[in-house]
């Protein structure tokens, strides 16, 4: 029975690194044998603890910011100077925060403008940053981490959900596009034990534990295997949407 492609002396470069799913994500990716690349906006001393966490050696912590396209650039520039290669960008920099649907005065023109920057355009450009990275590779990989919000229009809010339905067309566009040199897939987690929605803490988990048909939400850990999957076991997909949700979305 295969084990999956082996990821030894590959380079993974993950967008937003440091926090929940990115983190995991990180850690398997190096338990598989890949180099990463711990991408953070801020949060330095968090990017250098998961480093130190992580299995192997050559790991690297570096910045960006993903609405800032220079900063991408230069991250790409820095992976090609430090590790000449580039194979996997995982994308899952993000934020979010609770908006009622009903409150429409809430989703004012310049939130729904940062929600689209940092969640949609940040990732289309980090994606054209490391292009002729991954192309020579010979066998790049982009997984985008969208939401089951993007299926169903339920989630943090409504302005989240729309970006993130516009993550999965832009996966299956990039995927046609960039075929066969780059595969790209999107995982689209449902709720996850993170603290990247605000306010969303253990009492409310609990609540929405038991109407997950698995009857828990989801851990990092579940996202991060996803993503890791790509890479090593569904290497024949591109341009396919991996619910992680417990049926969340059923």
């Amino acid at each position: 029975m295969s084990q999956g492609t082996t990821l030894k002396d590959k380079v993974a470069v993950v967008l937003g690194g440091s926090g929940g799913i990115g983190a995991a994500a990180a850690y398997q990716f190096a338990a598989e044998g890949a180099r990463v690349v711990v991408v953070y906006r801020n949060d330095k001393a968090g990017a250098d603890v998961v480093v130190a966490s992580l299995p192997g050696s050559g790991h690297l912590a570096a910045t960006a910011t993903v609405e800032d396209t220079p900063t991408l650039e230069a991250l790409a520039a820095l992976v090609a100077e430090t590790f000449g290669r580039a194979d996997i960008l995982v994308n899952s920099a993000g934020f979010t925060k609770p908006v009622p649907a009903g409150d429409l005065d809430a989703l004012d023109d310049a939130f729904i403008d940062k929600m689209f920057q940092v969640n949609w355009r940040g990732q289309f450009a980090a994606i054209r940053a490391f292009r002729k990275l991954l192309e020579a590779s010979g066998a790049g990989l982009v997984v985008n981490v969208s939401s089951i919000a993007a299926l169903n229009g339920v989630g943090s809010n409504i302005a989240y959900a729309a970006v993130k339905a516009g993550m999965d067309t832009l996966t299956k566009s990039l995927a046609r596009a960039l075929a066969p040199d780059i595969r790209v897939m999107s995982v689209s987690p449902g709720v996850v034990d993170t603290d990247f929605v605000p306010g969303r803490g253990a009492e409310q988990l609990a609540r929405i534990a038991p109407t997950i048909p698995l009857k828990r939400v989801a851990t990092p850990d579940d996202v991060g295997r996803a993503i890791v999957a790509c890479a090593t076991h569904l290497t024949y997909s591109t341009g396919s949407l991996i619910v992680v949700d417990g049926g969340r979305a059923l």
